[in-house]
Parts: C-alpha cells; structure tokens; sequence
C-alpha cells in the first residue's frame, strides 16, 4: 500500500465549500503520480521517451462523507489488479479521525506510445505495481 497525506484545497471544493466529488479523482491521480514518481517512474520522463502511455479506460467513484477546505485527506492506494497489458488501482480517502470518505478506481490499459496498440506492462512498472498489490 502507498499513502499519501494531503489536505482539501479551496480548489478542491465545491461553492458550499465542501469537496466537489470528481475532486476524489484528482486526489487519487495525485497519489498514483507521487507512486510512480517514488519508484523512479514519473511521468515527466515516461512521456518524454514515448515508449509507451497508461490512459484510464474506466474510472469510478464513491463519495460517503463530506471533507471541507483545510481538512487533512489520507489517501492508500493499492494495486488491485495487474494483468499482462494493464492493471487496476483502487484508493480509499480518508479523513484524519481515519473515518472513510470515499474510494476511486481506476483501470489502466498500456499502450504503445506511437501506434497507441495495446503492448505489454514493462518490467519495471509491473515491478512497481507488484509492490503495492493485494
């Protein structure tokens, strides 16, 4: 499992200043970029060899509590599912007293980086995922 500590930004809110829901989603994507970036995977150099992309084919969320701005967010990730060409990552958001507030899943597809063909997952990120697999 891999954790990160945040906080709900006013960005992050809706105009009763609470969490706007597709917020959950921004929040797990922070957590999966802070992941792959801690196992030398960022994005930032994923993008610029162009090798290959993990574009999500499927996202869903549950949103159970409320969060205001300036609340502390903990957000686990852990690999759900990893195949040969993809892997699904689930996120539980929780709120400092550790109360759950809601989960976010995505499904990831890799592709080739020109033709955009589904390839397989590369040894390193299969690795990575591995790690934090249930």
């Amino acid at each position: 499992m891999f954790k990160l500590e945040t906080s709900v930004k006013l960005h992050d809110t809706d105009a009763a200043g609470l969490l706007f829901f597709a917020s959950q989603f921004l929040f797990a994507h922070d957590a999966y970029e802070a992941y792959l970036n801690s196992q030398g995977l960022g994005f930032a150099a994923v993008l610029r060899d162009g090798g290959y992309k993990l574009p999500i084919v499927r996202a869903e969320a549950d949103y159970s509590k409320p969060l205001a701005v300036g609340d502390r967010l903990t957000v686990e990730m852990t690999a759900e599912k990893v195949s040969v060409h993809s892997f699904v990552l689930a996120y539980r958001l929780l709120a400092a007293d550790g109360s759950e507030v809601g989960r976010v899943r995505t499904v990831h597809v890799c592709v080739d980086g020109v033709s955009g063909n589904k390839i397989a997952l590369p040894p390193d990120l299969r690795a990575a995922l591995q790690k934090i697999a249930v």
